[in-house]
């Protein structure tokens, strides 16, 4: 069996679980995106938040979700917990040297530990000596072998494919497609969310963790997810990056190309001027990036922008009100916020190119 099956295998297993999330010093809904969106999609999984700046709140305080999810201090606060997963996704996807005293102390006390982070707690001599001594599992959610390239032979036409593109990073790509993914499912329709980024994976119990899959394979990588999920009749294929982004472009581009969407759904931040973690450089407007968007897609097949997913977390209900009715007149698109708004929106949109596509 590869890295990628046991790591796909033993996330399956996460419904089992028992976790605590460690988010030490970094309990916000940007960096700890993975704990958010964990506890957003599986609640009943998760027993507490571990960090320590942060005793007494809930999650929902914190992250915006999770309800009473309580924030502990420690893990004998915990006792029934058997699962300790690394909740952050920083730049770069490095781990704070100061968690590794955590990480042991979980080890010895026999739970696992699911890491999503780009240093692999598998390469660690010491998580892996105590690990074996344990018998506990140490599961890099990033790990793969993928090493197949793209062919584009045997693409199931009928099989409609939904990609959500951004503005910029970790601006709610992945939530806007389980979002349209899930309403699907609610009005009838055979949907499936696609995961190409670690906490999807975690979420969804499959995927590709593209950022972490060697350049010359990732449009391969996610055109084999395709290929695995087109039994279904809509696809809602998660985004990555962004063109614009001056470091993860060429993530974003491979995955662009190797997903092939018929459409796409533009997600941004509503009040976000600056690229994320590089505040000297400024973010290209919503109708500049669409334009790229399509024009880069067309590449490889028709493909355009259905509608606007807008993240308004920062700003009042008004506010919100005030800046979708100001996209929908610039962009003459569909936009909503699918946790203030509901989905609906874009889900119409999405189904409003099943007729399209069917007579192609």
């Amino acid at each position: 069996m590869t890295d990628k099956s046991r790591n796909q295998s033993a996330e399956k297993k996460l419904g089992e679980r028992r976790l605590i999330i460690l988010t030490e010093g970094h309990s916000e809904p940007i960096t700890a995106k993975t704990a958010a969106s964990v506890i957003r999609y599986k609640p009943e999984d998760v027993l507490a938040l571990l960090d320590t700046t942060q005793v007494g709140k809930t999650a929902q305080q914190l992250l915006g979700t999770g309800g009473e999810i309580p924030v502990v201090a420690s893990l004998d606060a915990v006792p029934e917990a058997n699962a300790l997963m690394l909740g952050i996704a920083p730049p770069g996807g490095r781990m704070p040297e100061a968690w590794r005293s955590v990480i042991l102390e979980a080890i010895d006390r026999g739970m696992d530990i699911v890491s999503g982070l780009h240093d692999f707690l598998s390469h660690d001599a010491d998580f892996c000596k105590a690990a074996q001594a344990k018998g506990v599992r140490l599961i890099d959610v990033r790990k793969n072998n993928e090493r197949d390239v793209a062919d584009r032979l045997n693409i199931r036409e009928e099989c409609l494919r939904i990609h959500t593109v951004g503005q910029d990073c970790s601006l709610g790509k992945m939530l806007v497609s389980l979002e349209i993914a899930h309403a699907l499912k609610r009005a009838g329709h055979k949907s499936k969310f696609v995961a190409t980024g670690q906490t999807g994976i975690m979420i969804e119990g499959e995927g590709a963790p593209i950022d972490c899959v060697v350049a010359d394979f990732v449009s391969g990588a996610v055109e084999k997810l395709i290929l695995a999920n087109q039994h279904h009749d809509i696809l809602l294929i998660e985004g990555q990056g962004s063109l614009a982004h001056p470091r993860y472009s060429g993530v974003t581009l491979s995955l662009l190309h190797g997903c092939m969407p018929h459409g796409m759904i533009m997600c941004y931040e509503v009040g976000r001027k600056k690229v994320n973690g590089m505040e000297h450089v400024p973010l290209h407007s919503l109708s500049k990036l669409i334009e790229v968007y399509e024009t880069m897609a067309n590449l490889m097949g028709p493909s355009k922008v259905i509608g606007v997913a807008m993240n308004s977390h920062n700003v009042s209900a008004e506010e919100a009100e005030a800046e979708r009715e100001k996209i929908r007149s610039e962009l003459g698109l569909p936009v909503c916020d699918v946790i203030r708004h509901g989905p609906e929106e874009l889900v119409q949109a999405v189904q409003a190119m099943l007729p399209q596509l069917a007579a192609s």
